[in-house]
């Protein structure tokens, strides 16, 4: 079994590919750490995408089952082809933003408020991500995630609203024991 499992920023992909690997015995696999170098400023400097492409084909080359949690739509074609199910995950914005502000102020404290840097940064990341529904923005969107989807060669489960990690975990299993 090979999963991919994507959505915007806060839709849960994260969660669900940890419960997910938890119950299926399964590596999880997040996108971001091989897309974002290690530095002083967490999720500031990108990988070349050369290098984290061949990263995380190295990582799954010596497994035979894995979950890929995060979007994969600007690493190449050959991505579309490497998976058995594909699950996306669709919250409303408002719900999605609210879980951010959470996310970033649980990992950075009052830093996003009261150092200049890193308040900048969570404006500029707040700003990307509340686009996510705009199908005309030109960063990552829902338009571009369902086209890529249009591409993939295997079934996709779409899980639309706030349902909790037991039923999205569920909805995946009962695909997953049918494939």
């Amino acid at each position: 079994m090979k999963i991919h499992i994507l959505g915007a920023s806060c839709a849960g992909s994260t969660t669900l590919g940890e419960a997910l690997s938890t119950r299926l015995n399964i590596p999880y696999f997040d996108t971001d750490s091989f897309f974002w170098e290690k530095s002083a400023i967490p999720y500031t400097v990108k990988r070349d995408p050369a290098l984290r492409n061949q990263m995380l084909k190295h990582e799954l080359s010596q497994k035979e089952k894995y979950i890929v949690g995060g979007s994969l739509v600007s690493w190449g074609g050959e991505w579309k082809q490497l998976f058995n199910l594909a699950v996306f995950l669709y919250l409303p914005k408002e719900i999605r933003m609210e879980r951010l502000v959470k996310r970033e102020i649980e990992r950075y404290g009052n830093d996003i408020y009261e150092d200049q840097q890193r308040h900048k940064l969570f404006l500029e990341f707040i700003d990307w991500a509340s686009k996510y529904d705009d199908r005309s923005f030109t960063g990552r969107n829902i338009g571009i995630h369902e086209n890529w989807l249009e591409g993939v060669n295997c079934p996709v489960i779409k899980i639309e609203g706030d349902t909790t990690v037991a039923e999205r975990l569920m909805r995946v299993i009962d695909v997953v024991e049918h494939i």
